[in-house]
């Protein structure tokens, strides 16, 4: 017998597998996309740390033209004589030659030259604060201002320009040594996220919620804004430059002036020069107190504290008052006696918690409306950013007398969509 064997049917390929790898393809590309997108908003040769912080005194500028038995003894003649010029420059008291050395801590090259014996330079001489500050006195020892974050911009083509690029104005401000001036300037080096949280646009914004939170990152009570406007009248020739010295988050005017460098090479020059001149604007503005702290920067300053921190601390020392009550009876040391209420807290309120609530921010407007609308709801005791994200989700703490699902009815009933998770709450509209 043969048996009949019939053909095998024909194998289909599935291409389920397939549609599947290329989806997680797909994905993984789009989410190494994302991730090179970041990283490219803060990577790069963007910052510019600042190359002199010294506390010493710094006079530059000085020029000689001294000769000399050798060179060496022509530069030595110099800088002899840079040390007495810039000495005069401080209106310090008559020295010798061997008491300035002792209080001159480096001699700075700015420009020089060299010849068998002669010397021609422009040199900066810095003397050492806590020796040199004796002799000086007043102005030397006078106090400086708060921590100021400053800002600086540049405007050119167009374009204005703070960290996102290295810039010769960021570099100016960087090189200048505040060792003399009485402002305590807060100068970032723009490396990092510095150039994505302090930009132009930030110059811009009147948010005081906004301006808090940055100021605290960084240490700071206030702003400074240097502005520079560099206009080239034809490629290689003159330079003008068009500074404004500006302060606070309302960026008030302070001072305004105009500069001009013959030919690109002189820019540098020029820009070191509109510093000295911005320093100036804010020494005398703060002099002539114009740089008044400002309150709505200054939650709890100056003696002024906060309505919810303030009912905080009431709520807390109730409660102290009324444990240590309640310890004494149970001791029998003294007979029960009810506590008349802390101001504003009525007898057996709840206790005050702490909640994680986290919020959309896809802009600025979003951000204040959230924090207005949650520090309005009923029962919040207090309200502070642990983390801001504007175009993303940012996250607050939130003091609240009563439970979670207490807080969160209150804040559905404020308008909001809110969604539970442990100890915290998602919210947004």
């Amino acid at each position: 017998m043969s048996a009949s064997l019939s053909p095998p049917a024909p194998r289909v390929a599935s291409h389920q597998p397939l549609r599947r790898w290329l989806g997680g393809a797909v994905l993984a590309l789009a989410l190494l996309g994302g991730g090179y997108a970041l990283v490219a908003q803060v990577a790069g040769e963007r910052g510019i740390a600042p190359t002199a912080a010294s506390a010493d005194i710094e006079v530059k500028g000085i020029s000689v033209d001294v000769q000399g038995k050798s060179a060496e003894d022509a530069r030595a003649n110099g800088w002899r004589e840079a040390q007495r010029k810039a000495w005069e420059q401080l209106k310090g008291p008559k020295l010798s030659d061997s008491q300035l050395d002792g209080l001159v801590s480096a001699i700075v090259i700015e420009r020089e030259r060299l010849g068998p014996r002669r010397y021609i330079a422009t040199l900066g001489v810095v003397f050492d604060r806590q020796r040199a500050g004796a002799y000086l006195g007043g102005a030397a020892q006078a106090s400086r201002s708060a921590p100021l974050l400053l800002i600086p911009v540049v405007e050119s083509g167009g374009a204005y320009i703070t960290f996102e690029q290295r810039n010769p104005w960021q570099r100016a401000w960087a090189e200048f040594n505040p060792g003399q001036s009485r402002i305590d300037y807060v100068r970032l080096s723009g490396a990092g996220g510095d150039s994505l949280l302090v930009n132009f646009g930030q110059t811009q914004r009147k948010s005081r919620a906004w301006w808090r939170s940055t100021l605290d990152r960084y240490g700071a009570t206030d702003v400074l804004m240097a502005f520079a406007r560099l206009d080239h009248q034809f490629p290689g020739g003159p330079v003008s430059g068009t500074f404004t010295a500006r302060y606070g988050p309302d960026s008030r005017p302070l001072d305004s002036f105009t500069l001009k460098a013959d030919n690109p090479d002189a820019v540098p020059a020029m820009l070191a020069q509109a510093v000295e001149r911005m320093d100036q604007a804010f020494t005398g503005a703060l002099a002539s107190g114009k740089l008044q702290p400002d309150p709505s920067l200054r939650i709890g300053a100056g003696g002024s504290i906060d309505p919810a921190i303030q009912r905080l601390i009431e709520i807390g020392r109730a409660a102290q008052a009324r444990r240590a009550a309640e310890a004494a009876i149970a001791n029998g040391e003294v007979p029960r006696i009810e506590a008349a209420p802390v101001a504003g807290i009525e007898p057996g309120e709840v206790s005050v918690r702490n909640f994680t609530v986290q919020f959309a921010t896809p802009d600025a407007g979003a951000f204040d409306s959230a924090l207005g609308a949650v520090r309005g709801t009923g029962g919040v005791r207090g309200v502070g950013v642990t983390s801001t994200a504007i175009g993303g989700t940012s996250v607050m703490s939130v003091s609240y007398a009563g439970s979670l699902e207490e807080l969160a009815a209150a804040l559905e009933a404020r308008g909001f969509s809110v969604r539970r998770g442990a100890n915290a709450l998602a919210i947004s509209r």
